[in-house]
């Protein structure tokens, strides 16, 4: 049975394009633009400096400007994704999404243009003209095969990496994975046998790639949608000429018989149960096609379960996904100041990201599946997207393969302080949901929506489902919800809704309930009520009684509010405290903050306990944790009440045995932050600067998480509820749906059970 995929609405999509700001991209200054000095710098006198220098020697624009920083995503709209020709302004969504990937997992601000001509000679006349402006130029969605003679004339006319993704991306991540599964199935390149379904653009780059990598040319059957490649043939054009061999092959299901590898990159239903029965021992089938594979993997498994499967498809193993390539090829070939894009730069890719997978996985991937840590195998030959080693894994290789081509204008002498440099661009934790959502997907967690009538929660609780994060319960009346739904856009019957009141389980929970609360002053009737009544009683019986794993509130009510609602029913776990932790992230950054919402005026022995907690569940994380004991005072100075507690908090970890983190305390939030605190402070016990900050009250972390996200436009997760036996994620009153997405999926991931 297939994998459902994720689904959503023509308004959720259109929503996310436009709201709050239209499209996705914006332009940030990297100087400051305070003062009247800070303006003659940046423009008018002081920008006349750098403009006679470049005047003189114009590789200085690289030093002087973003130019070396800089990719433009170029594209005429022809052939849009899957969706054909439909013409330059409908291919801006999709080339705004290329350059915020290119932010995202490489560094490198990218722009998108589209230019208004289907002529090649115009359109490479634009591109040539414009050139200079940029780093690199990614073309994308263009037709073929046009795509073709843009890329080898701009690639000719300019002196900067010209890259047509569409064509090498998708080749580079598959020779990656043919290169693993020859290494699981004990094969040689140069004995591989490959039938290629489809001779397009990324087709005919695959087909060339792994003949890169030594597979023999006359082992490599290309087939169009007219069948076999064959020498011979008429009707080839100069870009498919090239795959043209000597055999008596004439159809797609020839070619694939007794085939060792078959690389899809056509059509939905173009290959069948009796092709893949008629290939090798062990066959290697790379489904490709987007967004159904020629032949699905359960198909595939009913006549071969001998077979190495990948797809193009992130619901099934072995993605073969661009972001791998894309961002990282760029990064290598920009930070060499590489005059174009070469073979061995591709192979150089491609073999980097096939070792990568060979190695053991981070913690990061680990948590990513909640535990369950992959290894190199017939699932797992292609790296994940969200590894945070592909920034300084893959670059180093790409920029080491154009040094030796001679393509590189700028060497890198120390590739080992490189790589260093490479993996501080990026924090792990910008992959930190991403990662959360990878593993509860695996899991199928049932999470409670306690106020299941509100129309965010009910598109909350569908979007959970779409993306296949769990099964979502919605607690409320039904003949509401079904209200919402509509209202919604949410298909009839298409989520679960539990009514309180009328639940076959109200009485259990009533029997239960009652039993924790009769000594405290509680009548039966009054725990009837409640049980009937408060939504997140109700919810959280349900998780204590076994019925559900996890759940999300706070919509309507405040936090403080909630949390009373839940410790009617659930117990701290034993030996903790339970605490609210925020994780902050911004520009590449990740602190978390605690505690900020549960103890208000905490005593030194509440202040170690919440550093114990909040420790363990960064570790959890994926994160090594540095613990910073805030305060106004660095290391007494001035001394102060609060200040004494901090310092009680970090006299009580000095005496713990079992204390395996680094802290240290009272300092003030620009020193625990400051990378270099040591120079003044070289007594500090942080290696690094502090990631997780204990505040010495609930105020003072309260207000710090909401400057900064109000301020810096930093991104806040949480408060994380930590450390009670049943995992409750709490929002902020008026939560977006995204911010009720991401709670819930912290709920199914469960920090606190975690080993």
């Amino acid at each position: 049975m297939t994998t459902k995929r994720p689904t959503f609405t023509d308004q959720e999509a259109l929503d996310f394009h436009s709201e709050p700001t239209p499209g996705k991209l914006s332009m940030l200054p990297t100087k400051p633009m305070l003062t009247q000095r800070d303006l003659s710098l940046a423009y008018s006198p002081g920008v006349a400096v750098p403009v006679n220098a470049i005047a003189e020697n114009e590789d200085l624009a690289y030093e002087y400007t973003s130019k070396g920083n800089m990719v433009a995503v170029i594209s005429n709209g022809t052939a849009i994704l899957g969706l054909g020709d439909l013409g330059p302004m409908a291919a801006k969504p999709v080339m705004e999404g290329k350059s915020v990937l290119f932010k995202r997992f490489a560094d490198i601000d990218s722009f998108d243009i589209e230019v208004q001509t289907k002529e090649i000679d115009e359109f490479c006349t634009v591109v040539r003209n414009i050139g200079a402006t940029w780093g690199g130029i990614n073309l994308e969605d263009i037709g073929s095969p046009e795509c073709f003679i843009i890329e080898q004339r701009l690639r000719d006319e300019l002196d900067i990496p010209v890259f047509h993704d569409d064509q090498h991306g998708t080749a580079i991540i598959a020779a990656a994975g043919v290169i693993n599964a020859c290494e699981i199935t004990g094969r040689k390149m140069s004995e591989l046998k490959v039938a290629v379904s489809g001779a397009g653009a990324a087709g005919l780059s695959v087909a060339a790639l792994i003949r890169n990598l030594g597979v023999k040319a006359e082992n490599i059957l290309m087939c169009d949608s007219r069948g076999v490649i064959y020498q011979g043939r008429d009707g080839i054009d100069q870009f498919k000429s090239p795959f043209a061999v000597k055999t008596a092959k004439r159809t797609l299901a020839d070619a694939v018989a007794g085939a060792d590898c078959l690389l899809g990159l056509s059509i939905k239903g173009a290959v069948t149960k009796d092709m893949v029965k008629s290939m090798a021992k062990n066959p290697i089938i790379f489904a490709m096609a987007n967004p159904d594979p020629e032949i699905t993997p359960e198909d595939i498994k009913q006549v071969r379960g001998d077979a190495i499967i990948a797809t193009g498809r992130s619901d099934y193993p072995n993605q073969v996904n661009n972001v791998l390539g894309f961002p990282y090829i760029f990064r290598g070939a920009l930070d060499v100041r590489a005059r174009g894009i070469n073979e061995e730069m591709k192979v150089a890719a491609a073999q980097a990201l096939a070792s990568l997978a060979r190695e053991d996985v981070p913690d990061e991937v680990a948590a990513a599946y909640h535990g369950a840590r992959p290894t190199f195998g017939r699932e797992y030959i292609i790296p994940t997207p969200f590894d945070p080693r592909l920034i300084s894994f893959v670059p180093p290789l790409v920029a080491q393969a154009a040094m030796d081509t001679g393509i590189a204008r700028k060497p890198i002498e120390d590739m080992e302080a490189y790589r260093q440099t490479l993996a501080s661009r990026l924090d792990p934790s910008a992959s930190f949901l991403q990662s959360l959502q990878t593993s509860v997907k695996s899991k199928q967690k049932r999470i409670v929506f306690a106020e299941g009538e509100e129309p965010q929660v009910v598109r909350a609780a569908w979007t959970f489902k779409n993306q296949g994060l769990g099964h979502p319960i919605l607690i409320g009346r039904s003949d509401r919800v079904a209200r919402t739904m509509k209202q919604m856009g949410v298909p009839e019957g298409a989520l679960e809704v539990v009514n309180s009141r009328m639940s076959e389980r109200n009485a259990d929970y009533t029997d239960f309930l009652y039993e924790r609360l009769q000594r405290r002053g509680y009548l039966k009737r009054d725990v009837q009520r409640i049980v009937n009544q408060d939504r997140n009683v109700f919810g959280c019986s349900m998780l204590a009684c076994g019925d559900a794993d996890g759940m999300v509130t706070g919509v309507t009510r405040s936090y403080d509010v909630c949390l009373t609602d839940v410790k009617l029913i659930l117990d701290p776990l034993p030996g903790q405290e339970v605490i609210g932790m925020s994780m902050v992230i911004n520009r590449g950054r990740t602190v978390f903050i605690a505690d900020t919402s549960v103890c208000e005026f905490p005593s030194g022995e509440d202040l170690a306990g919440i550093a114990k907690e909040a420790a363990k569940a960064v570790a959890r994380l994926g994160f090594v944790p540095r613990v910073a004991f805030l305060s106004y005072s660095n290391f007494g100075n001035p001394m102060g009440e609060r200040t004494e507690k901090v310092r009680e908090a970090v006299a009580l970890l000095d005496a713990c045995d079992d204390c395996a983190f680094e802290y240290e305390g009272d300092v003030a939030a620009d020193v625990a932050l400051n990378p270099a605190h040591k120079l003044l402070y070289p007594f500090s016990r942080l290696s690094g600067p502090a990631n997780v900050l204990v505040m010495p009250a609930i105020h003072s972390a309260s207000i710090a998480t909401k400057l900064l996200e109000e301020m810096s436009h930093a991104t806040i997760i949480g408060p994380i509820l930590l450390g009670l036996s049943k995992p409750v994620q709490i929002s902020p009153l008026g939560a977006t749906v995204n911010d009720l997405v991401n709670l819930a999926t912290l709920a199914a991931f469960d920090i606190d059970s975690m080993g």
